[in-house]
This record gives C-alpha cells, structure tokens and sequence, in this order.
C-alpha cells in the first residue's frame, strides 16, 4: 500500500510541476519514477506512456467542449503517436538500460533548453506566441 501511494504522490507532484511548467507530464514522471522509486528507465517510460492516455482524452474532450478540437487531425496525430510508440517500445526492449537512461537524458536537456529559450525570447514575440 506504502508503494501505491508513493506512486500517487509522484504522479501528482509531477502533474502539478509539468502543469506550472508547460511541459508534459512524462517529462518529470518518468524520472521521478527512476530516482524516487527505484524503477528501471524501460519500466519508468512504459508506464509513463500509459499514464498518458487518459489525460489525452481528457484533454480532448474538454478541449471539444471549448470548440478547439479538430478531429480528423487529432484522430491521424492519435494514430501516429501510437505507431511511434509501439516503435519506440520494439527500440527501448532492445537497447540497453544505460542508453536508454542517456538518450532520455539528451531529450531532458533539449526540453530544458526550449524552457529557456522561450523564457528569454522578447516579450513582444511572446505576447503574439511567435517561436523564437
């Protein structure tokens, strides 16, 4: 139960700190998965991954109910991120545990970079949601 619970915490406080940064929640949840619970990278991603379908729908159905969602692109982008991950899963049983630990290192980097990057952009191209 102990266990349960550690899970929840995390999930939460990675939801909550991915929610104030603008990042995916998978971003934090995976690592914190592998730092705070002793999981395996392999483990840690699959099941970030899996943590990722219903806030997906979530997230679609209330942004249908605002009128932002468009539905034959979300239904191919849907279907692609599948085809992808079940792509990075076949790749992630194969590759070894330390560069798959690396390759998510790389991947932290480059969103922290973008983080940046956006924060220090001029506030005129952000005010218009320009990419800088």
């Amino acid at each position: 139960m102990a266990n349960e619970l550690a899970v929840v915490a995390v999930g939460l406080l990675a939801g909550v700190v991915a929610g104030m940064l603008g990042v995916g929640g998978g971003v934090l949840f995976a690592p914190a998965l592998v730092l705070f619970l002793g999981q395996s990278q392999l483990h840690a991603e699959a099941t970030a991954l899996v943590a990722i379908v219903p806030t997906a729908l979530a997230g679609a159905w209330s942004q249908h109910r605002y009128g932002n969602l468009q539905l034959r692109e979300g239904v191919l982008l849907g279907a692609l991120g599948v085809g992808g991950g079940l792509a990075g899963v076949a790749i992630a049983n194969e590759v070894p545990e330390h560069a798959l630990r690396v390759t998510f290192a790389f991947f932290l980097l480059v969103v922290a970079f973008q983080l940046v990057r956006r924060e220090l952009r001029p506030e005129e191209s952000r005010r218009r949601g320009e990419l800088a």
